[in-house]
């Protein structure tokens, strides 16, 4: 599935306990060429941002930092499947891993904002 994630704002419907990420976390992502880069804040992220590569199928490989409310920096690594909704949105399966903090590993579900 070609994707193309340019001006495509999503939020957070599920979330693994060891998450930060909430359903009032905003993403606003952009893509040129095969580069992809969101900027993504609220609820328990004061500031966050993301970079990856996407790949033919629309799958992202990803890294992120963020800047939570009690003031710790956070980085971790994310794959990411998308998925077309039959509304024409686009739903983004995450696996993800802190790569900082307790390094514990997660799974989370985005789904596109019209």
């Amino acid at each position: 599935m070609s994707v193309d994630y340019n001006r495509k704002v999503f939020r957070s419907v599920s979330n693994s306990p060891s998450g930060e990420v909430s359903g009032d976390t905003e993403f606003r992502y952009f893509q040129d060429g095969i580069v992809v880069w969101s900027e993504y804040e609220g609820g328990d992220i004061v500031k966050g941002f993301l970079i990856g590569v996407v790949a033919e199928d629309g799958s992202l490989n990803a890294r992120y930092q963020h800047v939570n409310s009690s003031g710790l920096l956070m980085t971790g690594i994310c794959d990411t499947k998308p998925e077309l909704l039959h509304d024409g949105r686009l739903r983004l399966h995450e696996t993800w891993q802190w790569t900082s903090g307790d390094r514990s590993s997660g799974v989370s579900v985005l789904e596109e904002v019209l």
